[in-house]
């Protein structure tokens, strides 16, 4: 061998020497790291793509609830609507038999049945005639329209007439009734 080769030689041996000793360095380094405290930034990340995900699944949840919330308005009277629909049936037979009827009784109880039809598919639905005459004044619930002399003592302040019935939903006022007051 001659000089060349072997300082070659020694200098690949010193440098895998070298190479064995950073390596060596390194691990004791990331044990030490290890040891030291926790990897931060990579607690930061995981915590940051929880947030990221929990972020949007709320989201995706306030644009359905958005959505169900728009559909259920666009539908919420179909089933009023569904009931109210054999009364209007009704109301047109009622209508085509006018022009052919010789018997007004037997049409006006025909009317008078689709009357108490309509009156109790409202009343299913929830749907309540407001009782007004002889009660006290209210005007929170009551709209006076007019106000005449009592015709007795006792009907001062009272309801004596009732010019357009008022309605509740359920219990909830919908419509004031307009009513006669007595003075």
């Amino acid at each position: 061998m001659n000089e060349e080769q072997k300082n070659t030689g020694e200098t690949e041996m010193n440098e895998a020497s070298e190479q064995q000793e950073n390596n060596v360095q390194e691990q004791a380094g990331t044990a030490a790291a290890a040891e030291a405290g926790p990897d931060y930034a990579a607690m930061y990340q995981e915590m940051n793509d929880k947030f990221l995900r929990l972020y949007a699944d709320f989201e995706n949840l306030k644009k359905r609830t958005a959505r169900e919330r728009l559909e259920y308005v666009k539908t919420a009277g179909q089933d009023v609507f569904l009931a109210i629909l054999p009364v209007l049936d009704d109301l047109d037979r009622a209508e085509k038999s006018i022009d052919s009827a010789t018997d007004v009784q037997a049409l006006r109880e025909g009317v008078d049945l689709i009357f108490k039809k309509m009156r109790n598919v409202l009343q299913s639905k929830g749907l309540a005639e407001m009782q007004v005459m002889g009660e006290d004044f209210n005007p929170d619930i009551h709209d006076a329209i007019a106000q005449i002399p009592a015709p007795a003592a006792e009907l001062k302040g009272k309801i004596i007439d009732c010019a357009e019935k008022g309605y509740t939903l359920n219990g909830a006022v919908i419509r004031v009734p307009k009513v006669v007051v007595g003075q």
